[in-house]
């Protein structure tokens, strides 16, 4: 009878790994389709944003109930509150250490590429640059009173990414002081979870339609004389992007973890052709939380990482940051000295934390950092807003990857991660379920008495 059971339980598996790899080349045929139509007929091209733009939409309705039932689930679910302190200190002081690396990376590069030189400024490109800045120069203390929702439940339907932390925080803290009389509402979160999860591979189903879009509007938007014109800047900002998660992050990671790079993005392959066919990591942050908890990280770990890393580790728009201003000031003919580029870099660590992972928030966050810091330069923003979309891509995958890097690493110094799981899953011996995009192995400190057993992939439910 035992012996019965494997074989139907693995063919409706393959079954779904088949219908969901499908999927995704699906996107990739849509990419490559949309970059041709924005070639061919960029006009026909360019009204096809809206179709892109609702894809992401979709996405993002979903980010916030992730969140916040990811979050309360963790930090509710934990016996000790100095447990959860912990993690979120060790992972704040992560973010902060590494969002200076990153800016300090991309000071290196820019001096060394001297981007900008000979390019001269238009009176369309100061325009751009002027309605940029409008929408970056928040300050610090708006910055901080922006966090707090209007109610707790204006958090789930403005979208604010830090609003819902803030509430989902609160309500898991709460949980955690009921005891087991917050079990029930505990239970009934845990259900929510995998209702928002189904709804979420539900809208997965629309990502070629919306990659199309993208790409096209994008592509059709742009042309490629802008492509040209700053394509020295597009290419090395894309190679140290690509040294800083090979070599920073990748050597980080084995050292501390001693987990492959290549096996880790491998992993999150999926996620990363999504980020690419959108511009936007946010895309991605539901899955990301789904395959850290399924490759063996705990709940909690992931629950407080992951949501802050969005918004305070944010490694690509780092590097993008001082590349981009190196840049400016260069096409400005007003370069920077060295003591300024030191200024700049500290008023760029405060600038680039809570710019959140979306298209075009890294361009803002660069207008309004120099506007405050070197007003004369704002002009000059208008030179990169050409080709700021396909910028947008490196720097949404750099901050996705160091994320999930980030994740791993938070989970190894708290000794919250199963290293044996998850040299199975970056192996590829336990899939992870495309369907449910849960699984019932997360533990924490005890979350599995407190959470619902969720239906995960067959390997993991046949092992016992």
């Amino acid at each position: 009878m035992s012996q019965q059971a494997p074989p139907p339980s693995s063919a409706p598996a393959s079954k779904k790994r088949d219908r969901t790899h499908y999927l995704y080349i699906a996107v990739i045929a849509a990419v490559v389709l949309g970059v041709t139509l924005g070639l061919v007929a960029p006009d026909v091209a360019t009204q096809l944003k809206p179709v892109g733009e609702g894809f992401v939409a979709l996405i993002k309705m979903m980010i916030s109930p992730v969140i916040f039932c990811t979050i309360v689930l963790g930090i509710g679910s934990v016996r000790k509150a100095a447990k959860v302190g912990a993690v979120g200190g060790l992972a704040l002081g992560y973010f902060m250490v590494m969002s200076t690396v990153a800016l300090g990376i991309g000071l290196v590069v820019g001096n060394f590429l001297d981007p900008g030189h000979g390019l001269h400024l238009s009176e369309a490109a100061k325009d751009a640059g002027a309605a940029e800045a409008e929408g970056g120069g928040e300050g610090t203390s708006d910055f901080l009173l922006g966090i707090i929702p209007t109610t707790m439940v204006s958090a789930f339907t403005q979208g604010e990414v830090l609003q819902t932390l803030l509430v989902a925080l609160l309500v898991g803290f709460a949980l955690q002081a009921m005891g087991t009389s917050g079990e029930p509402v505990l239970r009934g979160i845990g259900h929510l979870q995998r209702l928002v999860f189904r709804v979420l591979a539900m809208v997965m189903w629309a990502a070629p339609v919306g990659a199309f879009g993208a790409m096209a509007a994008v592509v059709g938007e742009t042309g490629v004389g802008a492509l040209k014109s700053l394509a020295v800047i597009m290419i090395g900002f894309y190679a140290t992007c690509f040294l800083f998660v090979i070599v920073v992050l990748g050597l980080l990671l084995k050292l501390v973890a001693g987990v492959n790079i290549f096996s880790l993005l491998k992993y999150l392959g999926r996620e990363f052709l999504l980020i690419l066919s959108t511009s936007s990591s946010e895309s991605a942050l539901p899955r990301l939380i789904a395959k850290m908890e399924h490759m063996g990280v705990s709940r909690p770990v992931v629950g407080i990482t992951v949501p802050t890393g969005y918004s305070f580790n944010l490694d690509g728009t780092a590097i993008y940051l001082t590349m981009a201003s190196l840049f400016v000031a260069e096409a400005m003919g007003d370069p920077l000295t060295i003591g300024q580029q030191l200024s700049l870099l500290v008023f760029m660590i405060i600038a680039s934390k809570g710019a959140a992972g979306v298209t075009g928030a890294g361009l803002a966050t660069l207008a309004g950092g120099l506007q405050s810091h070197r007003p004369e330069l704002v002009d000059g923003v208008g030179l990169i807003v050409g080709i700021d979309r396909f910028m947008s891509e490196a720097r949404a995958l750099t901050n996705f990857a160091g994320n999930a890097v980030a994740t791993v690493i938070v989970g190894t110094w708290t000794k919250e991660i199963d290293k044996e799981r998850a040299a199975e899953v970056l192996a590829g011996r336990v899939p992870f379920d495309e369907t449910t995009l849960v699984d019932d192995h997360a533990s924490g400190d005890g979350p599995g008495g407190d959470v619902p057993a969720q239906t995960g992939p067959a390997p993991v439910s046949t092992t016992k």
